[in-house]
């Protein structure tokens, strides 16, 4: 993983998605507009939809797989790992963390109770070694070191600068390190591309909606570090061009 240095940011709330260096074009390519699964004006049968869309397109792509080999990989040290998945969702990467570790213990995360419910009703809310919890990744209700690893996989876009700080300074709180797992932002003219591709579908697909805003939404490097220097964390960030980006996050000092 690679370090990067980013412009110091006067309001953080007011950086844009692609940092305090982002070009014109770059501010232009993003959105306030939220998705279907932030909206209180929504039907939760649609939520639900994006939900299991994601779950699907997930196992599809073996995401879900690569997700939690990166998560091992962060305590591959550590004999019995405690982890928190915070934005869970449905909760499929810890299914696969907690088949593939015998001894971790997981506890699966959500803001949004339909979440929490639909997750403490599947095998996730019997198995010995899960705890699913209702949680702001924003303000974790638990106490310092609870962890040794937390893990936020495909929701950080969701949430405008200055929530996305907290969840550096609350991450590293709870937990010993905080991995960040989620869609990187292109180049401008790639961006173009992308957004093109997914345009014709968001129409009439929740699924195709919520990825075009979510790729409006995406942070580049520069920008989650200035959220680091913000929160006072340091930050390490790997991503390609189309795959998931991957934000180690850790306490400075």
């Amino acid at each position: 993983m690679m370090a990067y240095v980013a412009k110091p940011v006067a309001d953080i709330a007011d950086m844009p998605r692609g940092g305090p260096d982002a070009s014109w074009l770059d501010r232009m390519l993003q959105t306030d507009r939220p998705e279907y699964l932030d909206r209180d004006d929504v039907d939760d049968k649609v939520k639900r939809g994006v939900i299991r869309a994601l779950d699907v397109m997930g196992s599809l792509f073996k995401e879900h797989e690569r997700n939690a080999a990166l998560v091992l990989a962060e305590v591959a040290d550590v004999p019995d790992p405690r982890i928190l998945e915070l934005g869970a969702g449905h909760g499929a990467l810890s299914r696969i963390v907690l088949d593939q570790h015998p001894t971790a213990t997981v506890t699966i995360s959500d803001i949004n109770p339909e979440s929490v419910a639909a997750m403490s009703a599947s095998d996730l809310g019997e198995h010995p070694r899960a705890t699913v919890r209702t949680l702001d990744a924003t303000a974790i209700d638990a106490p310092d070191d609870s962890f040794d690893l937390a893990v936020f996989a495909l929701s950080f876009h969701h949430l405008p600068p200055d929530l996305a700080a907290r969840v550096f300074a609350e991450g590293t709180r709870v937990a010993a390190e905080l991995l960040i797992i989620d869609l990187p932002r292109p180049p401008s003219p790639l961006h173009l591309v992308k957004l093109a591709t997914f345009a014709p579908f968001a129409l009439c697909w929740p699924f195709a909606h919520d990825g075009l805003i979510s790729s409006l939404r995406a942070y580049s490097r520069s920008a989650l570090q200035a959220l680091g220097d913000h929160a006072g964390v340091d930050v390490e960030v790997s991503s390609g061009q189309f795959d998931r980006q991957t934000v180690v996050v850790r306490r400075r000092g």
